[in-house]
């Protein structure tokens, strides 16, 4: 019989998942992987200011991620760096301030391996209730926004043209995003929300032949990863979130073996 703890890690690691995965299609195809890094990095200094103003972190993270999405889009238009340096700047500068920030607080004792690297089994079913309530929110924005989010990523000029709005498709992309890191932080932690938003993306962009099957299959993909992650976790007694990011990354290995064999298989005909 498993423990409550463990079941509500089980909830939590899906409810995420679930969302994770149509997201990360969008970072896939946008090749936005840094931006991801840049969130994650920017949520530490979230927690900061949760804990020095006693606020709630989830919306303390999700003000500082949608902060650093601002500040990018106004740096990105002045055009002084490209988007990459900014992205350095903003992700280390907001990694650091957290750090340091968080060392000033001496009255505060902050678990940091807990922030850095999830702690999924000591969710609550409060955890819980924000992590499907935000994440119901994503998934229905998404949905509403699919078309111009999908348009101006095969082209910004098209989708420009057909007045699907491509600027404002891509700040609410990166609110979500930012929404994303937001409830996604305790359960694999602030250096391992990327890998959970790409790795099950990228597994599914080998067996999707349209976009939608891709964001379904991405979806189930890391399910399936904070399942088994979960399981090897409780088995061999390893950190569940980082588990949770190697058996995605498992999942994605073992997508390569049968591309492969097709392949070698169609060679030799």
């Amino acid at each position: 019989m498993l423990d409550d703890f463990f079941l509500r890690a089980l909830v939590a690691g899906i409810g995420v998942a679930l969302v994770a995965g149509p997201l990360g299609c969008l970072v896939v195809w946008r090749r936005m992987a840094y931006f991801g890094d840049t969130l994650a990095h920017a949520a530490l200094l979230g927690v900061a200011l949760a804990l020095l103003l006693q606020v709630d972190v989830t919306l303390a993270v999700f003000a500082v991620a949608a902060l650093v999405s601002l500040a990018l889009l106004a740096l990105r238009r002045q055009g002084t760096l490209g988007s990459d340096a900014l992205l350095g700047l903003l992700s280390h500068s907001a990694l650091a301030l957290g750090l340091v920030a968080l060392a000033l607080m001496s009255w505060v004792r902050v678990d940091l391996i807990g922030f850095l690297f999830g702690d999924i089994l000591a969710v609550s079913r409060a955890d819980i209730a924000v992590i499907y309530a935000g994440g119901a929110a994503v998934l229905a924005v998404l949905a509403w926004l699919w078309r111009p989010l999908f348009a101006a990523t095969v082209s910004r000029e098209l989708a420009a043209a057909e007045g699907l709005r491509p600027d404002r498709a891509e700040l609410v992309f990166m609110l979500l995003m930012a929404v994303v890191v937001a409830i996604a932080m305790k359960v694999v932690g602030v250096l391992l929300i990327t890998a959970l938003i790409i790795i099950p993306a990228a597994t599914a962009r080998r067996f999707a032949r349209t976009p939608e099957q891709m964001a379904v299959l991405a979806a189930l993909a890391g399910v399936v990863a904070v399942v088994g992650g979960l399981y090897g976790s409780l088995a061999w007694d390893t950190p569940s979130g980082p588990s949770i990011v190697v058996a995605a990354l498992v999942l994605f290995l073992l997508g390569l073996v049968p591309l492969a064999g097709r392949r070698a298989g169609g060679g030799t005909r």
